[in-house]
């Protein structure tokens, strides 16, 4: 059986992408690698750029199932969710409840804080007056960030009172809500998520002032390394509270647990990314290399998201 036959049983595939987020430059590159990818594997694929008529789309176009490679707003908050689900359509990822929970920072800390898992301390400043006091009772340095943008979008590190009132209008340009949260220096790693199981971890090195969107998608001399030389210890450690992180907030399916260390090495939740990047150059798919899923098989896999799960006792189909 050739591959085209034996992935027939997805039917037509759209792959979202795209989007009006301030991500879609790059939904755009994620997605059209997916796209690549599915139909290198036989995958009946075709590219949908969710704009205003993406419902429409969706259902004139006679689609089985979605791949949502949307990031940010609109796309991985549980607005598509919702619609998909509306529509009956199967789609990858986590559902509605896990992906708004995941976008918004603040929720998402207050459950991990009431399950007693670690995560920096912050403050909720949704006005100028919280500003200041927020900032005497965090210190400096610390991070300044809207609640629902991802890829550091509208991101800063304030090392200084100086700098906290342009940092934060630069913040609240991008939503009402800002999070100001405590710096920690001991280090950036992230943990992909895979059908239950995580990832090897990653350490991330950057020679800005922290790992942001510049460092992210355009230098070249960001550094990425797996394994991620901690101890072995320690990165069962972060595995096991990457997987504890992710289902408290009812993600499933993928994703991406972000993480920084403290002075000690102890390791903090900074957020859950449910649609992670996935060129060939993303921390997920590095991550996949090392357990020998190459990029091709990891998005075949994230597609079986999409997919009925098969409880016990099922029938094979004949």
């Amino acid at each position: 059986m050739d591959k085209h036959t034996k992935n027939r049983h997805y039917g037509k595939v759209a792959v979202l992408m795209g989007g009006r987020s301030a991500e879609r430059e790059i939904s755009l590159q994620t997605g059209a690698a997916i796209l690549s990818a599915l139909r290198r594997q036989g995958v009946d694929a075709w590219e949908i750029d969710a704009g205003e008529t993406v419902v429409n789309d969706l259902v004139t176009g006679g689609f089985d199932r979605v791949f949502n490679a949307l990031h940010g707003r609109g796309g991985e908050d549980g607005v598509i969710q919702g619609a998909l689900e509306s529509l009956d359509l199967p789609y990858t990822g986590s559902r509605v409840l896990g992906s708004a929970l995941s976008m918004d920072k603040v929720r998402c800390k207050w459950i991990w804080q009431n399950l007693g898992l670690p995560t920096p301390e912050f403050k909720l400043i949704r006005c100028e007056q919280d500003l200041y006091s927020a900032a005497r009772e965090l210190e400096f340095p610390l991070m300044m960030k809207p609640v629902h943008e991802g890829s550091s979008v509208g991101a800063a590190k304030v090392v200084a009172e100086e700098g906290l009132r342009e940092a934060w209008l630069n913040a609240v340009s991008y939503d009402n809500e800002v999070l100001c949260e405590r710096w920690l220096s001991g280090g950036d790693y992230t943990v992909g998520i895979l059908n239950g199981r995580a990832l090897p971890a990653i350490k991330i090195e950057t020679d800005r002032d922290f790992y942001d969107y510049q460092a992210k998608y355009l230098d070249d001399t960001t550094r990425y390394l797996c394994p991620c030389g901690l101890a072995q210890e320690s990165e069962a450690e972060m595995a096991a509270l990457a997987l504890q992180a992710f289902d408290s907030i009812g993600a499933s399916g993928w994703g991406r647990v972000d993480f920084l260390l403290d002075e000690y090495g102890r390791p903090s939740l900074i957020d859950v990314n449910t649609v992670p990047g996935m060129t060939s150059h993303s921390l997920v798919p590095m991550a996949a290399r090392q357990t020998g899923v190459d990029f091709d098989s990891l998005v075949m896999q994230v597609l079986d998201t999409s997919m009925p799960v098969k409880q016990p006792g099922d029938l094979e189909a004949r």
